[in-house]
């Protein structure tokens, strides 16, 4: 039996390791969890032991391949309630991060799956981030960094790098949603500030919000 804690490190061990696959160091971990350097170690030497991590002091930690399935699941079940928080009960994107925090922990394959077929098996979550399949398995998006777009260019936004409430509030004043057509009206080589046209309202906006706002171009 998995606990909340260890899914909860096993998560953040996939996030920081590219899924996974490589080493993570254990002051990563610490930051992402919370947690002081001493008990994250005594978290891996336990995880080690269940044959979730792989584990050598001083080398860093990855991921097997049972602990990448019971991570991605984890995040399957978040990015889904998510979708039903937005879709079904209304709410917006920057409140539903901490609910599908605690739901996320449900235990039953039956109810994850049901919801997955009554949202219609969404692709992504309402952040633009991709919903593993039941298999672990994380569909391919061809995506890029708003900073990375040149002038007079068309794009639309598909996702955020940064998911916090803070973010969100911002794009939400400055009426940025996921679909949001941009055009990049200029770029300012001093400081990498963008001049951009939301529909009929023009924005200028800092490097930081162009790094964290991904995009597809038209």
């Amino acid at each position: 039996m998995i606990t909340l804690s260890e899914e909860n490190y096993l998560k953040a061990i996939y996030h920081l390791g590219k899924r996974g696959s490589l080493a993570v160091n254990t002051n990563a971990i610490a930051d992402r969890v919370e947690a002081k350097a001493p008990s994250v170690t005594d978290m891996l030497k336990k995880l080690s032991e269940k044959e979730l991590v792989n584990y050598v002091k001083y080398q860093g930690v990855n991921l097997t391949d049972e602990g990448k399935k019971i991570a991605a699941s984890v995040i399957r079940k978040h990015r889904l309630w998510e979708v039903f928080l937005v879709e079904k009960l209304k709410f917006s994107w920057d409140e539903v991060h901490e609910v599908a925090e605690q739901l996320e922990h449900i235990k039953s394959d039956k109810l994850i799956n049901q919801l997955d077929d009554l949202l219609g098996n969404p692709t992504h979550d309402p952040h633009g981030d991709p919903i593993p399949d039941k298999e672990g398995n994380i569909p391919k998006s061809q995506k890029i960094l708003l900073s990375q777009i040149n002038k007079d260019v068309n794009c639309f936004c598909v996702g955020v790098k940064d998911s916090s409430a803070r973010f969100l509030k911002y794009l939400n004043k400055n009426k940025i949603a996921l679909g949001t057509p941009i055009h990049v009206m200029d770029k300012e080589p001093f400081d990498e500030s963008m001049a951009i046209k939301i529909n009929d309202l023009e924005l200028m906006i800092s490097k930081e919000i162009s790094n964290n706002l991904y995009v597809k171009i038209n």
